[in-house]
């Protein structure tokens, strides 16, 4: 993603043609929350340093493209992906206007390089930051093979989505061994998913609860795929339980410990959807 798709094509009335317009939608959809094909770090990175440019034209040369609130919207858009992405980003000023309230005060009057300096304390460290978030994430979490995006199950897929996105940031032992909780929490949406007290309950046995994924998944699948063949799947199952308790206890998990975990919930998820597949 780059500074350009925060702009979209709109007819110029005035002189025919088309003409670049702030996609005002976009920015309300960032602040609002994750945007579907998109990673909040890449969009943090691209809308940084539009929001830097934009500030940098305004303090020097002039020929900014955003008007007051368009850089506000931006600002707080940015404001709101950073902490997503637990990034302390917190500027002094709310848009153009502010902005140069702020120059004036910090004796940045009369010259363009003491703006510059400015906005280079500011955004620099950030850009940094998010560089080293982003080469962080290209360790990424395993995709199904499916051609879908999502396995249709929306329970599931709000874990699985939560799960990548705390895996993009963490960092430390405490991130990891929480990343095990994560793994957990996408077993027991499936269990709620998949187990259905009508079709798996057998006579005489009590329903087990959520958190028994190992039972409730397991007879799904015994029972969708009948024949010696479930036995394997249903292995699946309780090895990547064991890996998703082994790092949400472990007091030294590591990144490829919470890795590892993190794509036997993903993959089971997908397998066992699969298992809805006529052939």
């Amino acid at each position: 993603m780059i500074a350009d798709d925060f702009f979209k094509s709109a007819r110029d009335d005035v002189w025919g043609g088309t003409k670049s317009k702030f996609d005002m939608a976009l920015i309300k959809e960032i602040r609002a929350g994750s945007v579907a094909g998109r990673t909040d770090i890449e969009i943090a990175i691209a809308l940084s340093q539009l929001v830097h440019d934009e500030l940098q034209a305004f303090g020097t040369e002039g020929g900014q493209s955003l008007n007051d609130a368009q850089i506000a919207a931006a600002l707080t858009a940015l404001r709101a992906v950073t902490r997503r992405l637990a990034i302390q980003f917190d500027p002094p000023y709310r848009n153009f206007t502010t902005f140069k309230s702020y120059w004036m005060r910090n004796d940045a009057y009369g010259s363009w390089q003491a703006r510059r300096n400015l906005l280079g304390d500011l955004f620099e460290p950030l850009h940094k930051e998010l560089t080293a978030l982003e080469e962080r994430s290209f360790d990424d979490l395993a995709s199904a093979i499916s051609p879908h995006a999502a396995t249709g199950w929306p329970s599931v897929d709000e874990e699985i989505l939560e799960l990548r996105r705390r895996f993009q940031t963490a960092t430390t032992t405490q991130d990891y061994r929480a990343l095990g909780t994560n793994c957990v929490g996408v077993l027991e949406a499936l269990s709620r998913t998949v187990y259905n007290p009508k079709d798996h309950l057998r006579d005489g046995e009590v329903e087990p609860p959520v958190e028994k994924t190992n039972i409730r998944i397991g007879r799904y699948i015994e029972d969708t795929l009948p024949g010696p063949n479930n036995e394997d799947i249903r292995g699946l199952t309780k090895k990547a339980a064991a890996l998703a308790h082994h790092v949400k206890h472990s007091p030294t998990a590591t990144r490829r410990d919470a890795g590892i975990a993190a794509d036997s919930v993903i993959l089971l998820a997908n397998i066992v959807r699969r298992l809805d597949q006529d052939e």
